[in-house]
């Protein structure tokens, strides 16, 4: 197993000789979540910082090269802990060494989104379901999610601002959703081992779809979720993260709620210990709330969600 790493801080201040970004800025240049480039640095001691006068710590722009070719070593199914930690030289033979994954194939055809307003005007719930099956969801849920899911909301969205559909019509459309998100991630909640996260939304957020996406993500990164559904008082999700031992709590928002969403999330990380990390996410998350992390994309929440069982394993 690979050995912890003191946290490495030079306390010189940036020079001219080089060029210096914060770790948010790094972790835009790179796509790498913020909270796990701190995880890399606090084990493997890499990407380095430097102190500010003030305090704040930046990173010398020139590892984000690095930093890029780190991820595609664990695209490519390597472990954090032999790919963070290697000289430039070593990355580079791992990389040429281990093939590129091929991507996964879908037989299944394309979305018929036309078709699947009519589905649900009629209220056929078994050929809406059946509609969005696919085998992808199980060799890669983050293109299912952008393939299948992302498109039939799209287009019931539209249907529903055109005065094509009505409430009713909408509520039955997500509840289906929701039912064939939870049936994809049944296979991976089975073999699930890993660290625990409890989502849920804040109270006046009633969209749940954000949540059943992030669970079906998650679960097929090895994490076990939680999900207590929507509109939970900050302290009640708190109560059950401690309860069940939970290393994160997630929550998702959406627009309709994006000025409601920050008091109430920082009344959750209030009540939260400091153990348990808080990650936002959703159309409505607030990017700057203090104590918590905004995942701004499934791609940024996959990564989040690798980072907390790859290290362990090195």
């Amino acid at each position: 197993m690979a050995q912890r790493a003191d946290r490495v801080v030079r306390k010189e201040t940036p020079t001219a000789s080089g060029t210096y970004v914060s770790i948010g800025g790094l972790s835009r240049a790179t796509g790498v979540p913020i909270e796990t480039l701190r995880t890399w640095e606090l084990r493997y001691g890499f990407p380095t910082s430097v102190r500010k006068p003030s305090g704040h710590r930046q990173f010398e722009l020139g590892c984000v090269g690095r930093i890029r070719k780190i991820v595609v070593a664990l695209e490519r199914g390597l472990r954090a802990g032999e790919v963070v930690p290697a000289s430039d030289q070593t990355l580079q033979d791992l990389l040429a060494t281990v093939p590129e994954k091929p991507a996964p194939r879908s037989h299944t055809a394309p979305l018929d989104t036309r078709a699947v307003i009519e589905l649900v005007k009629r209220f056929d719930a078994d050929r809406l379901m059946r509609s969005l099956h696919s085998d992808l969801a199980h060799e890669d849920p983050i293109a299912y999610i952008q393939t299948r899911i992302s498109p039939c909301l799209n287009a019931i969205g539209a249907a529903w601002a055109a005065g094509e559909i009505e409430i009713a019509h909408e509520h039955f459309a997500s509840e289906r959703i929701s039912d064939v998100l939870r049936r994809a991630r049944l296979k991976f909640e089975e073999t699930a081992t890993g660290p625990g996260v409890v989502l849920a939304t804040m109270p006046g957020e009633t969209h749940g779809l954000g949540i059943q996406i992030t669970a079906l993500v998650l679960s097929a990164a090895g994490l076990r979720v939680l999900s207590l559904g929507t509109e939970v008082p900050p302290l009640e999700v708190a109560v059950m993260a401690e309860k069940a031992g939970a290393l994160a709590v997630g929550i998702s928002v959406s627009s309709s709620t994006r000025n409601a969403a920050p008091p109430a999330l920082a009344n959750l990380r209030a009540h939260l210990p400091k153990r348990i990390h808080l990650i936002v996410g959703g159309a409505g998350a607030p990017p700057d709330l203090k104590g918590a992390l905004a995942l701004i994309d499934l791609h940024a929440l996959k990564a989040w969600a690798e980072s907390l069982s790859r290290p362990s394993k090195g």
